[in-house]
């Protein structure tokens, strides 16, 4: 049967269970979307269309892989805004697809910019389509690229007019993807190190939730008893109220980062970035990493020992090893002990902000009471760049996998709301947080009324400080940015006032006994299919988990 390329296109699409397309604004893919019953999600911007598909496809782990078309061809200003967010993507390992508008035949004279060429340093691959007949081939590809190896974004240009093909000759079937287990004797090797240890750490990333590895990472921590932390990106892989979790950052991480003799990794490139562990005194550490890319190993640190393969397949190649080896695991009661101490001293420093009665509102107060509010077997948050993303990773618990969405490489502001956005159409059923400061929002403002005309039930934390940058000076010194940091104060710039233009529930809250009756509100509004903004008239708090940085000292 005769088909047109773009319609073939958007059956494939829908053949590989793709729920939605967010995009914006025009694409030859739109109307043949609409067309084959896939619906499309028109939003207010193109980074923030990149945004929603990616947020989609890291909050469902790649189960689920996010869609998005933006304008392009010729008048390529539609692609050339959304490269911020195909490269925060490609930093951060998401496996987004892009569609976009091709460049015909004979025109790419008519343009300075290549858009293949400019795309290829930031995707996993650019298919150019020219010929109808290769879109089965194409995308065949493409989602190959999606579910197999290291998570990553695919850029797929389709230009306008292409023609048609025949569907019996050229049929499609859904691409599962593809994993690769571990070597044995590798497998072997990084037992043996780790039993030999005194004092081993888990140290886990993102790859272990792509792997689809949560419970296999659960059962094998509690059979070897090795206390566990995570990457920014990978908080709530492991549940942090377990005893034997130590977070993501500050003192309580440290304490075993620093003492660990034997640094045990699963999915986690282990690069030392903003945003992450530098290994403290890695050359008298012995590092094991598994990961499923081999050009990690041996780039940022020496891997003394290496397992590559799928997370998933791994950890259980690993239990089974060391079942084996101990007669069924080892209980460590002084460990515990130690982990709970410790995580005691940690909070201690910052229970009483989270409890603080003090106005303007402790940033701390507001993220508090949201964890009183909140279901943790059934919520979602997420955070912005800047204190919010500090603030909150320090201390928010996560205890479920995908509970918090955190990103590290590539950290661009605004992504929260995408963060949110995404996770609600995954699971509708969870409460969906996001935490923004005031430059967050401003990046954010266009995408609101989107929200509101789809009925997306997200609630938006505001920290309204006034202040870009981090802060200013005063009590803690001199300041981050004694020259940039203050922007309009909320007298002059309500944001909340904006949001109610838009149609979202919208609250100012200046009072800390305010807090949990705002949050009761919003939340009951998200659940008639209404998004709330909860504007919080808050003091400059710049305090947060520090990071280790490289050496033997210091943050």
């Amino acid at each position: 049967m005769k088909v047109k390329a773009v319609n073939g296109f958007a059956r494939i699409l829908k053949a590989e269970g793709i729920p939605w397309v967010s995009c914006y604004p025009t694409s030859p893919v739109n109307n043949a979307l609409g067309e084959e019953g896939v619906p499309i999600l028109m939003m207010g911007e193109e980074r923030f269309a990149v945004a929603v598909a990616d947020a989609f496809s890291r909050v469902t782990c790649g189960k689920q892989i996010g869609v998005c078309t933006v304008m392009a061809g010729l008048n390529a200003a539609g692609i050339q805004m959304a490269f911020g967010a195909v490269a925060q993507a490609w930093e951060d390992s998401s496996p987004v697809l892009v569609i976009a508008e091709g460049v015909g035949a004979g025109a790419t004279r008519h343009t300075h910019f290549d858009m293949a060429g400019a795309f290829k340093p930031i995707t996993k691959w650019v298919g150019e389509i020219d010929r109808a007949e290769l879109v089965p081939d194409y995308l065949r590809r493409a989602f190959t690229h999606l579910r197999s190896g290291r998570p990553g974004p695919v850029l797929l240009l389709i230009p306008r007019d292409l023609g048609e093909y025949d569907t019996d000759e050229h049929p499609y079937t859904p691409v599962k993807g593809w994993r690769t287990g571990p070597d044995p004797d590798d497998v072997t090797t990084a037992i043996a190190t780790l039993i030999a240890a005194k004092a081993p750490l888990l140290h886990v990333g993102e790859g272990v939730y792509y792997a689809d590895a949560t419970a296999e990472l659960l059962r094998f921590a509690e059979l070897a008893q090795i206390p566990v932390m995570t990457t920014l990106k990978a908080k709530g892989a492991f549940p942090e109220n377990h005893p034997l979790a130590v977070g993501v950052r500050g003192s309580l991480t440290e304490h075993f980062l620093r003492k660990c003799d034997v640094l045990f990794s699963i999915g986690s490139s282990l690069f030392p970035n903003r945003f992450s562990h530098a290994i403290p005194d890695a050359e008298a550490k012995t590092i094991v990493q598994c990961t499923v890319d081999l050009l990690d190993i041996n780039r940022s640190y020496e891997t003394r020992h290496a397992v590559i393969g799928d997370a998933k397949l791994t950890l259980q190649a690993l239990t089974e090893e060391f079942s084996k080896r101990t007669g069924g695991g080892r209980k460590n009661p002084a460990l515990l002990d130690e982990i709970r101490t410790a995580k005691e001293a940690f909070l201690a420093k910052f229970r009483p902000w989270m409890e603080s009665s003090e106005t303007p509102i402790n940033p701390y107060r507001v993220i508090g009471d949201l964890m009183k509010v909140l279901d943790p077997k059934a919520s979602f948050v997420t955070a912005d760049s800047g204190n919010t993303r500090d603030q909150t990773s320090t201390v928010y618990e996560a205890q479920i996998p995908r509970g918090h969405l955190g990103w590290g490489n590539v950290s661009t502001l605004g992504f929260s709301l995408a963060g949110a956005v995404g996770a609600k159409l995954a699971y509708p059923q969870r409460q969906c947080v996001h935490i923004t400061g005031d430059a967050g929002v401003c990046y954010m403002m266009g995408s609101f009324e989107a929200v509101a005309r789809y009925g997306i039930g997200i609630t938006t934390l505001h920290i309204n400080n006034g202040g870009y940058s981090g802060y200013g000076p005063g009590f803690w010194g001199g300041g981050h940015d004694p020259f940039t940091w203050k922007v309009s104060e909320h007298g002059s710039a309500c944001m909340a006032t904006m949001a109610r233009a838009v149609g979202f529930h919208a609250e100012d809250i200046s009072q800390p006994s305010e807090i949990i009756p705002a949050l009761r509100r919003a939340l009951d509004e998200n659940a008639k299919g209404r998004p709330a903004f909860l504007e919080f008239i808050c003091s400059h708090h710049p305090v947060h988990g520090g990071w280790v940085r490289g050496g033997s000292g210091g943050h």
